[in-house]
């Protein structure tokens, strides 16, 4: 599969950006990749939505092995052969693969947010620093100080 027959075969979706990713290409749109192409073969993003359209058409979901086992990445899908004639069944097949890559973005900036906020809130406050020996001396001498000029 070269660039030419990609962008036809992505025509009806939009405009789309192919690049070179691995050893086959990545197709994405505003920036956000839906689809693999690779082995001959295109994968396109997947999630708990759209993964049982792909089982009903007997797809699997992409694969390959690392150190004799098998690994399986769940989040994209061999788009069914039957859809390579059939470009206006493949633009709405990309617009789901869009969709879900859209979300699957969503749930990893919340969860990068989520773990920011946690890293704040355990973040030592200089005031309350008591593996500190110095900040523990400094504020037991501050209290001394305040009780004894009372």
């Amino acid at each position: 599969m070269d660039r030419e027959f990609l962008s036809e075969l992505f025509a009806g979706f939009g405009p789309v950006t192919i690049r070179r990713m691995f050893s086959g290409f990545g197709v994405s749109a505003d920036g956000i990749n839906f689809a693999l192409v690779l082995r001959g073969a295109i994968y396109l993003r997947a999630d708990e939505n759209s993964i049982p359209r792909f089982q009903a058409e007997g797809s699997q979901c992409f694969q390959y092995e690392m150190k004799g086992k098998l690994r399986m990445i769940a989040s994209y899908w061999r788009l069914p052969e039957r859809l390579y004639d059939d470009p206006d069944e493949v633009t709405e097949w990309a617009r789901t693969a869009h969709a879900a890559a859209i979300r699957a973005a969503l749930k990893k900036a919340a969860k990068k947010k989520i773990a920011k906020t946690k890293a704040k809130k355990s973040e030592p406050s200089l005031r309350a620093n008591r593996s500190n020996p110095e900040c523990s001396k400094a504020k037991t001498g501050l209290l001394r100080r305040k009780s004894s000029s009372q």
